[in-house]
């Protein structure tokens, strides 16, 4: 599989681009910090400082260049202002599979950013990159993304019991995916 060596700009609806990462914005990195639940399930540096906000955006640089994955900033596309992040993980992508994550910080939630910023990735990868499943992972009690996934076109395929790490627990996980149909 030829995948892509850089992270490309995208539209995402109307009002959304994506973006590669850039040192302008530890604002995004500072914001995700102080949030209680994004530092748990990311590599969000908590509590922040500037040079571990650095070293943050340097590994989603560094994430592109190993050929792991696409981590894209969600911007408004007026001011890009940066909202939240998108990344698809490609290191199954041999296999046929890619897994996705995104978040959104606390100021933009609620304005369809990460539906929008979903469902431009999810494309890209099936349409573009040709990879047939794609898959994601949610905490059944995180309605919102939950419905961020299902307006993006994922159907939610079943709860996997203790399966990710979440701070001092195993937390449960809905397993979403988004098949390629066999038209493509």
């Amino acid at each position: 599989m030829d995948l892509p060596s850089d992270v490309p700009r995208m539209r995402a609806g109307d009002a959304l681009m994506l973006r590669p990462w850039r040192l302008d914005d530890l604002p995004l990195v500072r914001e995700a910090a102080e949030d209680t639940y994004i530092p748990l399930i990311t590599t969000v540096p908590a509590p922040y400082s500037h040079d571990e906000g650095v070293a943050f955006v340097e590994r989603q640089w560094e994430r592109t260049a190993s050929g792991s994955g696409y981590p894209f900033v969600i911007a408004r596309a007026e001011d890009d202002r940066p909202l939240g992040t998108v990344g698809l993980w490609v290191s199954e992508a041999p296999q046929g599979r890619a897994t996705l994550g995104y978040w959104v910080v606390k100021s933009a939630r609620g304005l369809g950013a990460a539906s929008a910023a979903l469902q431009a990735v999810s494309t890209w990868a099936s349409d573009g990159l040709r990879i047939p499943r794609l898959q994601l992972f949610v905490e059944p009690w995180n309605t919102a993304s939950c419905r961020a996934a299902e307006r993006a076109g994922y159907v939610r395929e079943g709860l996997l019991r203790s399966w990710q790490q979440v701070g001092e627990e195993r937390r449960d996980m809905y397993v979403y995916a988004m098949v390629a149909t066999e038209d493509r």
